[in-house]
């Protein structure tokens, strides 16, 4: 008997030394599975801190949709809208209506009444389907005869207006057809003094004049060019340059070409001496 209680008592204590070192693995195998759960967690956290290098990469589309908004908003320019419309021939009311929108300011009533043109003075202008030529030729079909019978020095018979010097010797070279042996002199400032052309206008017999209306002003000033012969004044009207312009479209030329009425054509054009016309 008591052989048996101390087998039991032997097989107890080996049953418990043999459970010892499973309970205590049991708990280090716990804490190396934490442990593992704790570093499978940190490349979790690194992913949320990328997050905002996405954010930024969608920046710099937002800019671009910036850009692209100012530039719709930018105005249209004058050429731009000019370059896509027809152009539509000068007609006698358009000058009236400069003349009465340049003086108005300044003029009275009365003064304005004096100053407007009568229909009579007007000769047909240019439907946008002359050459410079035919449109001279049509406007004045005896000009052979009218330039023979001219003999007065410091004058001419038809004055042409145009915005530039280079315009005015396009013109000159395009009416090679209208004028045959008719006498022309360039009236512009372009390398070509006021007092040089004072006395080409004194020495010989000039039938046309091609040039700009601040020099064609000044040599009325100065006594150079004398307006009562002249029986043809024509403004090169319909003509754009190279920003769509025509000559009365520039501040510095309207003004030069109203002062240059005001010497002596209003008076011209009323006693019916003179005759206007728009190419």
């Amino acid at each position: 008997m008591a052989d048996d209680l101390g087998d039991e008592w032997w097989k107890n204590q080996q049953a418990g030394a043999a459970s010892s070192p499973e309970s205590s693995d049991g708990e280090g195998g716990g804490e190396t599975k934490t442990i593992h759960q704790e570093t499978a967690a940190v490349p979790a956290s690194s992913k949320k801190t990328e997050k905002p290098k996405e954010c930024f990469l969608i920046q710099p589309k937002e800019i671009k949709e910036d850009i692209t908004k100012t530039k719709k908003r930018k105005k249209k320019k004058i050429t731009d809208v000019l370059a896509k419309s027809e152009p539509k021939p000068g007609t006698p009311e358009d000058l009236q209506k400069l003349m009465n929108d340049y003086y108005s300011s300044n003029r009275s009533v009365i003064e304005l009444e004096e100053l407007s043109l009568p229909d009579s003075c007007f000769l047909k202008a240019n439907d946008l389907t002359h050459s410079f030529s035919s449109y001279l030729k049509e406007i004045c079909p005896k000009w052979v005869k009218l330039r023979k019978n001219h003999s007065e020095k410091k004058s001419v018979l038809m004055l042409i207006v145009c915005s530039s010097a280079v315009r005015a010797l396009e013109l000159i070279r395009s009416m090679t057809a209208f004028r045959g042996d008719s006498k022309v002199i360039k009236l512009f400032a372009k390398h070509i003094k006021v007092q040089e052309q004072v006395k080409l206008l004194e020495k010989r017999v000039v039938h046309l004049g091609v040039g700009t209306p601040g020099r064609i002003k000044e040599l009325i000033k100065q006594g150079g060019l004398n307006l009562n012969p002249l029986k043809f004044l024509v403004f090169d009207w319909n003509w754009r340059d190279q920003k769509l312009r025509r000559m009365m479209d520039i501040p510095e030329i309207k003004k030069e070409v109203f002062e240059l009425l005001e010497l002596g054509v209003f008076n011209l054009c009323k006693s019916e001496s003179l005759k206007l016309g728009l190419f």
